[in-house]
Order: C-alpha cells, then sequence, then structure tokens
C-alpha cells in the first residue's frame, strides 16, 4: 500500500543511495528528512490524532459513544500487516501501543490495545483497535477528545485535511473523485476517494484520518498514492470505472471509506458483521 513493498524498498535504496528507515510489520520505506517547507503545525489541530510506529491513526468514537465505552483507534489494515483479499481479522486480542498527541501536536501520553476489533484490506482499507482506556480515561489524563466518525461519505468538492500523527503534519485539499474501484496489485477498493493535488500523501502518513474541514468529524482514512505512475502495480494503483475505463496517474493519492462501519454495528452499539445492511467484507 502506501510505498510498503520490502523488495521495492531494498531496490529503490541500492539504486539511489537514499537512507529510509524500513517499517517493521511490511519493509515500508519512510524518508527521514522529507521537504516539509510549509507550517505544518499551526495550521492543524493535532488533539486526538495518534502516531504508531510504523503509521498515522487517531482516536475515534461513533456519534453516539458514550464516555464510559473504550475508546477506539482507527488506521489502515495494512498497518497490521498485509491481509489477503477477502480477509478479514476480527476480534482479536491486541497490545500495540499509541501514542497521543495534544492539539499542537505534542505527545500528551500512551494507550495501549486490548483488542483488534476489525481490519480488512477488501473493498476498504481500514483498522479498528480497542484500547484499555475509556473516553472518560483519556480525557482526565490526557486533557483530549476523540473525533468522531462520520455517518455519510464525503461529497465531491467536499474540503478536507488529512492529517498524520508519524510525521505531525497536516495536508489540505479536497475531494477530486469518487473511484468505482481503485485497483492496487492484488487488492481492490470499492468508491475510493481521490484527494486535489495539494494532498500529495507520503510514506507514514497511511492510516492518518480525513477530516472535514474545519470540523472534528473523520469522513475517510487515508491509505495509498501512485507513486511511480505504472498501472494498477502496488505503490501504483489505478481507478477502474463500471464501464471499465482504467485512469491512473503519478502523484494521484488517496483515502478510503469509513461510514461502512456504522452500517454494521448492533442495538449494543457493537461492531456486527452479521447485521442486515452491513456494508463491510466478512
Amino acid at each position: 500500500m502506501k510505498r510498503h513493498l520490502l523488495s521495492i524498498s531494498c531496490g529503490l535504496m541500492l539504486a539511489t543511495g537514499v537512507h529510509a528507515e524500513i517499517m517493521p510489520e511490511f519493509g515500508l520505506p519512510i524518508p527521514k528528512s522529507p521537504d516539509f517547507t510549509e507550517n505544518l503545525i499551526a495550521d492543524y489541530d493535532f488533539e486526538g490524532i495518534v502516531a504508531l510506529s510504523n503509521c498515522s491513526g487517531s482516536l475515534v468514537r461513533f456519534d453516539d459513544s458514550q464516555d464510559t465505552d473504550k475508546a477506539l483507534v482507527l488506521s489502515n489494515g495494512h498497518c497490521t500487516g498485509m491481509i489477503d483479499p477477502g480477509k478479514v481479522v476480527l476480534n482479536q486480542n491486541n497490545s500495540r501501543s499509541f501514542n497521543v498527541l495534544g492539539s499542537q501536536a505534542n505527545k500528551v501520553g500512551t494507550v495501549r490495545a486490548e483488542k483488534l476489533l476489525y481490519a480488512t484490506m477488501t473493498k476498504t482499507d481500514m483498522s479498528l483497535y480497542q484500547v484499555k482506556e475509556t473516553y472518560e480515561d483519556i480525557r482526565t489524563q490526557f486533557n483530549v477528545e476523540a473525533l468522531t466518525l462520520s455517518r455519510e461519505a464525503p461529497a465531491l468538492g467536499h474540503e478536507i485535511e488529512v492529517i498524520s500523527g508519524y510525521w505531525r503534519r497536516g495536508y489540505s485539499c479536497a475531494v477530486a473523485a469518487i473511484a468505482d474501484t481503485l485497483k492496487e496489485g492484488k487488492w481492490s477498493f470499492q468508491e475510493a476517494i481521490r484527494y486535489t493535488a495539494s494532498c500529495n500523501t507520503i510514506g507514514g502518513t497511511s492510516g492518518a484520518p480525513v477530516v472535514a474541514t474545519g470540523t472534528r468529524t473523520v469522513v475517510a482514512v487515508n491509505n495509498t498514492g501512485n507513486t511511480s505512475g505504472r498501472k494498477c502495480e502496488v505503490n501504483n494503483p489505478c481507478e477502474v470505472s463500471k464501464d471499465g475505463t482504467i485512469i491512473y496517474q503519478k502523484g494521484y493519492s488517496y483515502a478510503q471509506q469509513t461510514w461502512w462501519l456504522y452500517s454494521c454495528r448492533n442495538d449494543q452499539g457493537q461492531l456486527d458483521l452479521s447485521v442486515a445492511g452491513c456494508q463491510l467484507p466478512r
């Protein structure tokens, strides 16, 4: 996904001499000194954004979550490890830790997962962790509020921000297109969101929340981009329309839908893929 294949990463380092940190799970190269020239912190609200060891993420809640509920962390499925097409991970014990950021991108504490509630790289690229702390615990300990997941997908032209905890930087852009299918190697994502050019995300931003500008509402999760201008390959996704037309271009970057989570909750507010109308793969 976002530049993560070990053979490609090693080949790039040998051929170019570029120094890169190899992400421990997939070999994703993360540049040590990217060219960040604009003000990257002051213009964005980092409260509730989290940093993983190899990706970005966010503390999130549903719009009807209770303060006493265990808090949730949203990231990418590929940030948990490569998940084969058609597969999901469900209710798996997990102890991953997340650095929690305050509004100025300062680390204010750490939370630890107790369960990986859901992860997939089919239809969407999403992981959802349940941590040991409640929303009330996090507010009391860190003075941080979680972001709220939207019940709706973002529309064309919708102004958005991609906020990376790994890099402690943000991007501002808009929704340029909705791809019927985004194909990347053996993986396919549905209704993928393509950004306008100013959200030129890089390795390490995988899993960052896509937030509706001027709000604390998460409308999608950042996950991939076309790095070399190749067609439908790993790290070079292509858009496939319903009539089979294929579009691909170097620099196109994408996010995946998250609102489907609402369609898969039971009467107790728990994630349940057997609920009628559930939009997530199982």
